[in-house]
C-alpha cells in the first residue's frame, strides 16, 4: 500500500480527469506506470481506468500509456529485419462481427507479408483473435521467442496481450479483470514485442480516427492506416473496414503527414451487405468455422469480400500493391490459389512450444 502522499497525488490525477482536463505524456505515463506496478489500490486502479476514458484520451495520453507499457511490462524481441506488419482491431465497436482482421491477417501473410500480430482474447466481444486462433490450433500461451520463430519461419505469428508470457507484470492482470473498453485498447495493443513500425488498426469511434494515427505517428510507425467503418445508415459502425457502408481512414506516411479521406465498397466492386452476413458467429467453435472457411475459399461471398477488403490495406502499408484495389485483387487470388489456407496450417505447426512437423 502506497504512503498516504502517493495516495494523494494519483487520486489528485484522477480528480484531474474527472474535471475534463488532460494529462502531459510524461503525467500519463507516471500515472500508467503506478498501475502498471500495482502500487495503486485496485479501487484507485478503476478509477484511473475509467476517469481517462469517460474524458475521452488525447493523444499524448495514449502515448504516454504506451511507453508505461512497452518499457515496464513487455518481452522484447528484434524483428526489425524482416519489416512485420500488425493488423487489428481494438474492440469497443458497437457492431460485433467475425473475426475478420484475424482472416485478413493469414491472407496478408500468404501473400508474402511478415505479420506479427499482437492480440488478446475477446473482453467487449464474442470472440477475439486469440480465442478463435486458440480454436483453430496455434498454441496462444508460448514465450515470445516461440513467437519470433513463427514469424521468421513462415512469416505470421502473434503475440498474446493476456499472457504473462508477454506482459509479465501488469497488462495480462488488469484485461483478465475488466470486461469494459479502456485506453489499453488502443496502448496496450500498440505496446506489441516486435515494435512493428507499419501497421492497421481499426478502432471503434470515428472521433479516434485520427488521433490514433497521429499516436500511432507520435510513437515511430513510419506507415499506417487508421479506419472506422459504418453501417448502411451510419448510425452504428465496427472497427473494420466496412462493406456495409463507407469507411472514414486516416493514412500515415513515411514523413509523418496524415491524410484522412472516406472509402466505399462500391469503388472496389464490391456490393454492400446486411450487417446479419458478416455479424459475429455465437461461439468460439463457430467463429473458427467461419474463419477456416474463408481461408478455404468457401465461406459466403460477404465473408470472402470483407477479408479481403481489410487484407488490402496491409498489403498496402507492406507496399506489396500501390492501391487498395489491387490489394483486394491479390488477397482474392491468395485465397483461390489456396495459399491462405496452407498458411494456416504452418501457422498452427510452427507457433508451437514444442514444434509440430507440417
Amino acid at each position: 500500500m502506497p504512503n498516504e502522499t502517493r495516495l494523494k497525488q494519483f487520486g489528485e490525477i484522477i480528480t484531474t480527469l474527472q474535471q475534463g482536463k488532460n494529462l502531459t505524456r510524461k503525467q500519463s505515463a507516471s500515472a500508467w506506470k503506478e498501475v502498471i506496478e500495482n502500487t495503486q489500490p485496485e479501487l484507485h486502479q478503476g478509477a484511473f481506468l475509467a476517469a481517462l476514458s469517460m474524458k475521452g484520451e488525447t493523444e499524448s495520453e495514449i502515448a504516454g500509456s504506451y511507453d508505461a507499457i512497452y518499457q515496464s511490462d513487455t518481452q522484447k524481441v528484434d524483428l526489425s529485419h524482416l519489416d512485420a506488419v500488425e493488423n487489428c482491431g481494438t474492440g469497443m465497436d458497437t457492431l460485433k462481427t467475425f473475426n475478420i482482421s484475424t482472416a485478413a491477417s493469414i491472407v496478408a501473410a500468404a501473400a508474402g507479408v511478415p505479420m506479427a500480430k499482437h492480440g488478446a482474447r475477446a473482453i467487449t466481444s464474442q470472440c477475439g483473435t486469440v480465442d478463435v486462433l486458440e480454436q483453430l490450433g496455434v498454441d496462444v500461451e508460448c514465450d515470445v521467442q516461440t513467437v519470433q520463430r513463427s514469424i521468421e519461419s513462415v512469416g505470421i505469428g502473434i503475440f498474446n496481450g493476456m499472457s504473462a508470457n508477454v506482459h509479465p507484470e501488469a497488462l495480462f492482470r488488469i484485461l483478465s479483470q475488466i470486461r469494459f473498453g479502456s485506453t489499453l485498447n488502443i496502448a496496450g495493443s500498440l505496446a506489441s514485442p516486435a515494435s512493428p513500425r507499419l501497421g492497421v488498426r481499426g478502432v471503434w469511434s470515428p472521433k479516434m480516427v485520427r488521433k490514433t494515427a497521429a499516436t500511432m505517428a507520435t510513437i515511430g510507425y513510419r506507415r499506417a492506416l487508421v479506419v472506422f467503418g459504418w453501417n448502411d445508415s451510419r448510425d452504428a459502425g465496427i472497427d473494420e473496414f466496412s462493406t456495409m457502408g463507407p469507411s472514414l481512414v486516416a493514412e500515415v506516411h513515411e514523413d509523418g503527414a496524415i491524410d484522412e479521406y472516406e472509402i466505399t465498397p462500391e469503388e472496389f466492386g464490391i456490393p454492400r451487405v446486411a450487417y446479419s452476413e458478416i455479424a459475429a458467429a455465437g461461439n468460439v467453435v463457430a467463429a473458427a468455422r467461419i474463419v477456416r472457411s474463408v481461408l478455404d475459399g468457401n465461406g459466403t461471398s460477404a465473408q470472402r469480400d470483407i477479408v479481403c477488403l481489410n487484407a488490402a490495406p496491409v498489403l498496402l502499408v507492406a507496399q506489396k500493391v500501390e492501391t487498395l484495389k489491387e490489394g483486394i485483387d491479390l488477397a482474392r487470388r491468395t485465397i483461390n490459389d489456396g495459399l491462405a489456407a496452407q498458411k494456416l496450417n504452418d501457422w498452427v505447426a510452427n507457433q508451437q512450444r514444442v514444434c509440430k512437423t507440417a
